[in-house]
Order: C-alpha cells, then sequence, then structure tokens
C-alpha cells in the first residue's frame, strides 16, 4: 500500500471512532498512533519508523510545511475528502530528543451544525443564550479550557442567529476552523495584510448584524471586540479562562477599562463538556460500543449575566465578592445527582475540597 493510501486511511479511521485528535509519537523501536475519542487519549497502533516518518513527510507536504526542516516547529492545515467526508486537518510538528518529529492532527469536522437542544445537559441554559442572540449589539463571549466546546457553541448560535433570526453574520477567524455557507467568514491573514485590525475596518463597512472574533488572545484582538461591539453590532467571541470571573480579570491585563465592560459585555458563559451515561455501558464506555453515533458528551454552561455580571464588575473595583446560584461546581453535581454524569467527571473539571461522599448526596435546584 502507497504512503498516500497508509495516510489516507489513518484519518478515515480516526473520523469512524469520531476521534478529534491524532497524535503520532516517536518512541525508540517504532511510532505509537494515537487517537483522543471523546476527550480521553487511546492507543490506536504501533508503526514502524520508516513508515512513521513517512507519514509525516507526505502531512508536512500536503500542508504546504518544508519537509526538510526537522530542526524547528512548524504548523499547518490542509482540507481534503477523507472516507467521502469534507474534513479540514490542522498539523502541529515538534522535533523531539530521539532525532525524530511528533506530529499531533486536530481534526476538524465539516459536518452539521448541532441542534441547541443537544448542546446542554440543562435546556434552560440554552435557551438564556437564544435570547442573548436577539440583542442588537454587544458582546457575548465563551470560555473555557482547551476542547470544551467552546467555537462549537458560538458557531452553533451564530447559525441560529443567521437561519432563524434572519440577521448577517460575519466571522473573522485565525484560521477558519469550521465552514458554513449561512454566513460570510474571513480569515485572518498577516502576510497579505488581513491583520484582526485591518479585517475589523472591512467587515464593519460590509453591513453585518453579527460579528464572529474567532479567539480573543492577546490585547489588539481585546480592544476589536469592545470596539466592535460599541459600534452597534452583536459580537461573539471565545477566550481560555477557568471561569466566567476569570474573563473580566484578562479584560483587565489586556488593558481594557471598567467602563468599557460595562458597556459592552452582554454574557460570559464558561462551559465543560461532559461525558453522558451510557445506557448500554455505564459510566465506562467503550469505543466500539453500538451507540457510537449518538452523543457521548454534552455541555454545561456557568452564565454570568444581568445583575451578577454588573457586580462582577463592581467587584473587580474592590466591591463585594459574588458567588452565582448556578455555578459549575453546583451544576455538575446536579447532573451526578441525577444520574447523566459520574464523579470522575467532577474530580476532572472541579478543584474542590469538599468530601466526595457529601457531593454526591447533594442535589443543587
Amino acid at each position: 500500500m502507497s504512503i498516500e493510501k497508509i495516510a489516507e486511511s489513518l484519518v478515515s479511521q480516526a473520523l469512524y471512532y469520531q476521534a478529534t485528535d491524532i497524535h503520532v509519537v516517536p518512541r525508540s523501536t517504532d511510532y505509537l498512533v494515537q487517537f483522543r475519542i471523546h476527550g480521553i487519549l487511546t492507543s490506536h497502533k504501533k508503526i514502524p519508523i520508516q513508515m512513521g516518518e513517512r507519514i509525516i513527510s507526505h502531512l508536512k507536504f500536503l500542508a504546504s510545511m518544508d519537509i526538510g526542516e526537522k530542526r524547528k516547529p512548524q504548523s499547518g492545515s490542509l482540507q481534503s475528502y477523507f472516507s467521502g467526508i469534507l474534513t479540514s486537518l490542522r498539523i502541529s510538528t515538534l522535533p523531539t530528543a530521539k532525532a525524530k518529529e511528533s506530529i499531533v492532527i486536530r481534526i476538524l469536522h465539516h459536518k452539521k451544525i448541532l441542534s441547541q437542544q443537544k448542546l446542554s445537559l440543562f435546556p434552560n441554559s440554552m435557551r438564556m443564550l437564544q435570547s442573548f442572540m436577539k440583542q442588537a449589539h454587544g458582546l457575548v463571549l465563551f470560555t473555557g479550557p482547551t476542547g470544551s466546546g467552546k467555537s462549537t457553541s458560538m458557531f452553533t448560535l451564530a447559525d441560529y442567529c443567521s437561519k432563524q433570526l434572519n440577521r448577517r453574520v460575519i466571522s473573522l477567524e485565525d484560521p477558519v476552523e469550521q465552514q458554513n455557507d449561512h454566513f460570510v467568514q474571513v480569515q485572518v491573514n498577516e502576510k497579505a495584510g488581513m491583520s484582526f485590525h485591518n479585517g475589523l475596518k472591512a467587515v464593519l463597512r460590509h453591513d453585518p448584524d453579527v460579528i464572529l472574533i474567532g479567539e480573543i488572545r492577546d490585547a489588539e484582538t481585546a480592544f476589536i471586540a469592545i470596539r466592535a461591539a460599541m459600534t452597534g453590532h452583536l459580537v461573539l467571541s471565545t477566550m481560555h479562562t477557568r471561569d466566567a470571573k476569570g474573563a473580566l480579570y484578562r479584560f483587565l491585563e489586556f488593558g481594557v477599562k471598567h467602563h468599557d465592560l460595562q458597556q459592552t459585555l452582554l454574557a460570559i458563559t464558561s462551559q465543560r463538556l461532559v461525558k453522558l451515561r451510557c445506557p448500554f455501558c455505564g459510566f465506562e464506555c467503550s469505543k466500539y460500543c453500538i451507540r457510537s453515533q449518538t452523543m457521548k458528551r454534552t455541555g454545561i454552561y456557568e452564565l454570568l449575566h444581568g445583575q451578577f455580571l454588573q457586580a462582577a464588575i463592581e467587584e473587580l473595583k474592590g466591591g463585594d465578592i459574588i458567588s452565582l446560584s448556578l455555578s459549575l461546581p453546583k451544576l455538575i453535581a446536579k447532573g451526578v445527582a441525577l444520574g447523566y454524569i459520574s464523579e470522575v467527571e467532577y474530580e476532572k473539571w472541579i478543584v474542590d475540597e469538599k468530601n466526595i461522599d457529601k457531593r454526591s448526596r447533594t442535589v443543587f435546584y
């Protein structure tokens, strides 16, 4: 079998198992291929060193990376059909101490947008987020760690704005993660002069109702998001923080003023993807489960909005410390008590010194 077919087969197998990442890790005598399936890293197979190096070189070539450079980390992307499915791959290489490269392939599925009902374990959270999509202007921020479903939530709600509310949506992304035919997507390209700053000016002249900014990762992007919200547009974006209040402190680090936050922020949501109890396997669900094509994970959302959001901004100035009635620990504990998720998920996501037995006997309403 040619190296092209072997690489295509590897990606096709990852798609079959609904993997989000492929890891090809060099070892002393071989390469280990691992799939991240529903958040869990599982070993897939071992391949000979020569085959592993050829696969890495082939993928680097497809992603327009320098196949001769093995001493520096590189990144690239490609889009192709695997098993008849249009799929985007984001590829990252890293030189290791074994004089071999490690490669990680992030799989971005071009699949149908999820329905709002499937996004959240508790429907009221999604109804609240949908209500914010009807606002004329302001900033709605989705926060959480990598792999918590921030982009999926944001794109699903943007699709809702476009199709259900008939609003014009334009996205500004680096890179474009999920292609969608229902709104205009702009790829940031610094080399071609399309920076976030220049892109926003162009987007504002294109008569948008909703502006989607892929991620707020630095001060420039933070000011761009605030400025867009101030100009009378609804802005959706993501940020990496531990909880909803943490996003406010990140804005202060970027130099955003308190009054700008009060004028623009509509809501901040912090979310986690949690594994659901399988009706066949229980909490230890196998990747070979007959339920493999149905949803195995769903989101839990901590929402900071309204008077709680304003009180949190006042807390930044030295005001009273507030606590949310429906915080992430309480919402995940509720899912545990109702039997939807395991206590292992609570321990995975929540840092809590309380006794597990006490948590499991407590129901939060």
